[in-house]
């Protein structure tokens, strides 16, 4: 059972803007949405689905908003969910932010967005560069109404058909991020890497591309088992990659649509040793003084270097008279963080780096309320991925046989990166 209707509310529950697609359901119910998200949270639960005798409420909170989609009974909540996520997605690309002003702002566009991403409850034409194509900002000029682009009528909606460059190029990059939290005993208490391939193409006409990947499943089936590999989790594809195809024999296969988009994201929930290892060694002169010793060594290859390294090292709130001394670097005090922040620019594999902080201390009293909040490190290693994934190839296909030669870049960053001190 698809979606009856969709709502844009504002906090108090006023509807700033509505879609009834089926006209099954009463529009009035709505009114009985905001005080049953009350009760359940005075419940102590918090639900993105609360089911009523007549009709079902599945939502989303953004900004200052609740977008609200109304359906009867058994309905397909993970498509829904999808549908009003992708909802948010095309106004933000349409109107900057998403807000009650920016929806007052844009009434007509707005209606004319909800017809052509649903249509009689199912979701229709999401890609807002397809949209752009005939629904403008400023509404429709012409007494007659243009005519959709071929993408919407076709089975390739997130794509044009008569696109052209003089210069055909793919850029490929993969971006991995670490998550990381380590104890003050220095164990890894949660290690995660999160990772996304990221596309920019720019080619003429309807080409399809596929894309191998050093991938575990499918080294294993072809019995090539022994090189190294990578298992992929929570894989998310975009919508013009052919699952079937992936499901049978692991081929990512697609046609991809015009300039940027993010063909895939990945998890992988493992061991991953600390790329950047905070020692810290924090002495406290009690009502006098406090210093901190700081060592970070870079745990990588030699060969790769971290970019842009900062390293942010919280200190007592009423810390004062900063003195510093580094090896390498620049160290700056931000009072208005009650920290110390100490920037590299580069830091090699295989190097080791120290930083000393002075600072006088009136009381102690202040930070042993505070309790100590744990060293976070950022940083960028161009031309490496942590989880060791690999591009084997990206085949272009097109009926014009023109060659054009994809860029690759490999890229891992910091997530939620945190060493707690003792």
């Amino acid at each position: 059972m698809p979606a009856s209707a969709v709502f844009v509310l504002d906090l108090k529950g006023k509807v700033l803007i509505s879609r009834n697609y089926r006209g099954d359901a009463d529009m009035d119910v709505i009114d009985k949405f905001l005080p049953l998200v009350m009760d359940r949270e005075d419940e102590g639960v918090t639900s993105p689905i609360l089911v009523t005798e007549k009709v079902t409420f599945v939502y989303i909170k953004y900004n200052n908003l609740y977008i609200v989609a109304t359906t009867i009974k058994n309905a397909n909540v993970t498509l829904i969910f999808s549908f009003l996520h992708k909802l948010v997605q095309v106004f933000t690309e349409y109107f900057k932010e998403l807000e009650e002003e920016s929806i007052r702002d844009n009434f007509v566009v707005i209606y004319e967005l909800l017809d052509e991403l649903m249509d009689f409850g199912y979701p229709q034409t999401t890609e807002s560069k397809i949209l752009r194509q005939y629904i403008t900002q400023e509404g429709h000029k012409l007494e007659v109404a243009p005519r959709p682009p071929p993408a919407v009528t076709n089975a390739v909606s997130w794509r044009g058909d008569k696109i052209k460059y003089r210069k055909n190029e793919v850029f490929l990059d993969v971006v991995e991020s670490v998550n990381l939290l380590v104890s003050a005993q220095g164990t890894v208490l949660r290690s995660e890497i999160v990772g996304a391939v990221k596309m920019k193409v720019y080619l003429t006409g309807m080409p399809e591309l596929r894309l191998g990947l050093n991938d575990k499943v499918l080294f294993e089936s072809t019995g090539r088992s022994k090189a190294k590999t990578v298992e992929l989790e929570d894989v998310k594809f975009h919508q013009c990659v052919r699952l079937s195809r992936f499901e049978n024999d692991r081929t990512i296969s697609f046609i991809p649509p015009d300039g940027e988009f993010e063909l895939m994201s990945y998890r992988l929930s493992t061991h991953v040793k600390p790329l950047i290892w905070i020692e810290s060694v924090i002495e406290r002169h009690s009502h006098s003084r406090v210093e901190f010793m700081i060592k970070a060594k870079s745990q990588f290859k030699r060969r790769s270097t971290a970019n842009n390294v900062e390293i942010t090292i919280p200190v007592p709130s009423d810390a004062d008279t900063p003195r510093f001394k580094t090896s390498t670097g620049t160290v700056k005090y931000a009072p208005e963080k009650s920290a110390v922040l100490w920037l590299i620019k580069s830091f090699p594999g295989g190097r080791e780096f120290l930083l000393r902080a002075h600072f006088g201390l009136p009381s102690v009293e202040a930070e042993d309320s505070e309790g100590r909040p744990p060293i976070s490190v950022k940083f960028e290693i161009p031309y490496f991925t942590v989880s060791g994934i690999q591009v084997r190839y990206l085949k272009i296909i097109e009926k014009l046989g023109y060659q054009s030669l994809p860029w690759v870049r490999y890229i891992t960053q910091n997530g939620d990166y945190q060493l707690r001190t003792t």
